[in-house]
C-alpha cells in the first residue's frame, strides 16, 4: 500500500530555490516520490510568499498545473477541527497550514508530512499519535 505523502511550504519552497539550504534534500525526496504530492490552499500561500524574492511564485503553479502537487483537502470543511487544533498548540503557536497538514494527516490514515518544520515533532494527529515525518538528518 503506497503512503500519501503531505507536504509542507519548506520543502516546497527548498525545491524551487537553489540557494536554500535543502534545495539538494528537496529534490531528492520530490524525485524519489511518487506524484502528487497532497498539500492545502495554506501550505501554498506561505510558499507563494516566501518563493516572491526568488520569482519562484510561476514555478509553484506549474507544480501545479502539471499534477505534481495537489491540495484535496477543503478548508471549509474542516473548520472545526482545524480551529480546535490552533487553540491546542496556541503555545506553538501553529499556523493555519501547519493545522491544515495535522488534519491532513488524521484524515489520511497512511500519510506521512515531508517538512522543515521541527514543530511536527510536537504536534499530534487524533489527540496523541506521532505523525510520520520526513525530515533532513541534520534537524
Amino acid at each position: 500500500m503506497s503512503r500519501n505523502l503531505l507536504v509542507d511550504a519548506g520543502p516546497i519552497v527548498a525545491l524551487l530555490d537553489r540557494r536554500d539550504r535543502y534545495h539538494a534534500w528537496a529534490t531528492n525526496q520530490m524525485s524519489a516520490s511518487e506524484p502528487p504530492l497532497w498539500t492545502c490552499e495554506p501550505v501554498l500561500a506561505e510558499a507563494a510568499h516566501l518563493l516572491r524574492r526568488a520569482q519562484g511564485e510561476a514555478a509553484l503553479l506549474e507544480l501545479l498545473r502539471r499534477g505534481l502537487i495537489t491540495t484535496p483537502f477543503r478548508l471549509i470543511d474542516e473548520v472545526a477541527r482545524v480551529a480546535k487544533l490552533m487553540s491546542r498548540y496556541a503555545n506553538v503557536p501553529m499556523s493555519l497550514a501547519d493545522a491544515c497538514l495535522v488534519r491532513m494527516a488524521e484524515l489520511n490514515d497512511n500519510s506521512a508530512v515531508m517538512t522543515l518544520d521541527r514543530d511536527f515533532r510536537i504536534y499530534r494527529k487524533n489527540g496523541r499519535q506521532v505523525i510520520p515525518g520526513i525530515t533532513p538528518d541534520e534537524q
